[in-house]
């Protein structure tokens, strides 16, 4: 059996409820098949003691991911990855995601801040998606921003 050992970051100052940033950064693993069909998520417990929420905000993330079909709980076994988000041209092997890397370096080289960075990365996303375009461009790119987690995968049971 795959296990996939997910360290979710919980930032207490976003304003984001804790089980709605589980469930932004399993779907943000989801996307760029960091976790694969058939993997096991940690258990509520697990996430407690690594990110100091209470279970129940992530049996509450859980159940919400289980409400769109994307894991599965299994009785005795945990709660298992369902069906994936990703798509071939968005997975951090592609080449894409080596050009963003390689801007992201660029921006960082010229003094800008994570901050300043995301609100570029966003005003250029809302600019190419605006109206329905899906149009690539010599100068656009897509992100779905960080996932805030940490995924080792391993094999063993």
């Amino acid at each position: 059996m795959v296990v996939a050992i997910v360290e979710y970051r919980i930032d207490r100052r976003s304003g984001v409820p804790a089980f709605q940033q589980i469930v932004q950064q399993t779907k943000q693993a989801l996307r760029l098949g960091v976790l694969v069909p058939g993997d096991r998520l940690p258990t509520a417990k697990e996430v407690a003691e690594v990110s100091t929420v209470n279970p129940n905000t992530t049996l509450k993330a859980y159940r919400e991911l289980e409400r769109e079909g994307l894991v599965e709980p299994r009785p005795g076994q945990g709660t298992f990855v369902r069906r994936t988000l990703a798509r071939p041209s968005a997975g951090t092997d592609s080449p894409l995601y080596a050009e963003l890397v390689a801007w992201m370096a660029k921006a960082a080289g010229a003094g800008l801040e994570q901050e300043d960075v995301a609100a570029l990365v966003t005003s250029a996303m809302e600019k190419q998606y605006a109206a329905g375009t899906t149009a690539a461009t010599t100068t656009g790119f897509t992100t779905t921003g960080s996932t805030g987690a940490t995924t080792t995968r391993s094999t063993g049971e």
